[in-house]
């Protein structure tokens, strides 16, 4: 079952909040917690919040158990930017962008697979491996391969000198 949450208009810049979302996509829910409890960047309170509200949407609306949930999708995109200015010298004035974020985390179930499947699959992997053929080296050709020059026997230079 896929649980969504949402937290828009997040007063962060998207690249730093995509930091804590790099560390924590894919992990359990509960050691997803513990990662985001103990990080010191700023996005990982908003992030963490985020997360419990995610894991109390699927144990209210859809009675799932939290030990049974994992971070399967997060998304963090750009929000409107807000428009300031900073004034500078002999009139002039630069403008600052104050960027805002929108993210999305989607949580999904752990699929359970009876043991029986995994045996099944173990063996299909070891019969896969002796199906495979060898392959056999490829031969060349002998009439299109060039002889190698003969050499001499008796006089042979070990060195050459410019000026002979």
């Amino acid at each position: 079952m896929i649980v969504t949450a949402k937290l828009k208009y997040l007063r962060i810049a998207p690249r730093k909040v995509r930091l804590v979302a790099d560390l924590i996509r894919g992990k359990k829910v509960s050691q997803a917690l513990n990662f985001l409890e103990f990080l010191p960047k700023k996005s990982a309170l908003p992030f963490l919040k985020l997360l419990k509200q995610a894991i109390a949407n699927a144990k209210h609306n859809f009675q799932l158990d939290e030990s049974n949930l994992y971070i399967s999708k997060i998304l963090v995109d750009e929000g409107p930017k807000l428009k300031r200015q900073m004034p500078r010298a002999r009139g002039q004035a630069d403008e600052i962008y104050k960027r805002t974020s929108h993210i999305s985390l989607v949580l999904n179930e752990i699929e359970k697979k009876p043991k029986e499947m995994k045996e099944i699959k173990e063996i299909e992997k070891k019969e896969k491996i002796k199906k495979i053929p060898k392959v056999a080296k490829p031969q060349f050709r002998p009439e299109l391969e060039k002889p190698k020059p003969k050499i001499e026997k008796g006089f042979r230079r070990i060195f050459r000198r410019k000026a002979i």
